[in-house]
């Protein structure tokens, strides 16, 4: 019988580290083969965006699908459906806000792991918002190293308030958060709020935040500085990355030189080559990762007896 899981069980059932090891399982399930994705879509309604994304995991046996509707005064409610691969049945409805802010948050925590300088004990966050919590909050878990946390946003009070919450240190800028060894830019910016003669040497670049062709968070010097560059899936960022589309249609980058984090999971590349490399992960969101953590929170449910089963 079906589960409705409410917000309420997402964040009762799952924590930051066991939802980066679910997303990293799923990086190498991508590589196997096992795991497979569409890029996500978008249709335009008034005012607003109706988006769906979908994946299908042969190992687990389960496919799901996520949708949220988002634009002008509409709230962010997004939903993930599993279904059973074999049967069809519908296995769960479950309310995802939390889940996509901790999946968000663990596939840079993954990419952390991966091309971040061995030892890493700083991370500067530009932006301060919902999915910045889940940024540091993953990260933190991933890497044990991390002493020293910066942001910045523009806005003072909402500055203030996510540093008190994260136990960060208010940067006095945009450059100052992006001199640590690892740095998150995940704002609702159109323009660039990352500059790539802030960077230094041997730092990893984390952009997050935007996700559509007519966006960017990076400027063409992070890309220029760049010994190695990745994303999450080349066939969603060709049509979403604004932080990617740009520069290569610009001549500053080639298609080709753009990785999938998956490959560097699996081992099938070598990550960074020296400790002096700047190494940028593009992070648009795929929903291999919605899928990971549904399956998590659908099994600790299941063993917790959480949730509302539906009657269809």
């Amino acid at each position: 019988m079906p589960l409705y899981l409410t917000e309420n069980d997402v964040n009762d059932l799952l924590d930051a580290e066991s939802v980066n090891a679910a997303v990293e399982e799923s990086e190498l399930r991508l590589a196997r083969g096992s795991l497979e994705v569409l890029p996500r879509t978008r249709l335009e309604l008034d005012g607003g965006t109706l988006t769906t994304m979908a994946a299908v995991d042969h190992e687990s046996g389960l496919c799901g699908s996520k949708s949220y509707v988002s634009g002008r005064e509409r709230s962010f409610r997004p939903v993930v459906l599993l279904h059973d691969e074999l049967s069809g049945e519908l296995a769960a409805l479950i309310e995802a806000r939390r889940l996509g802010q901790l999946r968000t948050g663990a596939a840079s925590a993954v990419a952390a792991l991966l091309l971040a300088r061995p030892g890493a004990r700083s991370l500067g966050v530009i932006g301060c918002g919902y999915h910045a919590l889940g940024q540091v909050e993953c990260i933190r878990a991933a890497l044990p190293s991390i002493t020293r946390v910066r942001a910045f946003c523009r806005d003072e009070a909402l500055l203030s308030s996510f540093c008190e919450r994260v136990g960060a240190e208010p940067a006095r800028d945009h450059q100052q958060a992006a001199g640590a060894e690892i740095v998150v830019t995940i704002t609702s910016s159109p323009d660039p709020v990352l500059r790539g003669e802030w960077l230094q040497s041997g730092s990893l670049v984390c952009a997050v935040g935007a996700n559509a062709a007519s966006r960017r968070e990076l400027d063409n010097a992070v890309l220029e500085r760049a010994s190695l560059v990745c994303c999450d899936l080349k066939s969603q960022a060709m049509l979403e990355s604004g932080d990617l589309i740009e520069p290569i249609a610009g001549g500053v980058l080639d298609w080709l030189e753009v990785h999938e984090l998956h490959e560097f999971a699996a081992g099938a590349l070598l990550g960074r080559q020296s400790d002096q490399d700047i190494v940028v992960f593009k992070s648009n969101g795929i929903a291999a990762w919605d899928l990971a953590a549904a399956a998590l929170v659908l099994k600790r449910a299941r063993t917790e007896q959480r949730g509302l089963e539906l009657h269809l």
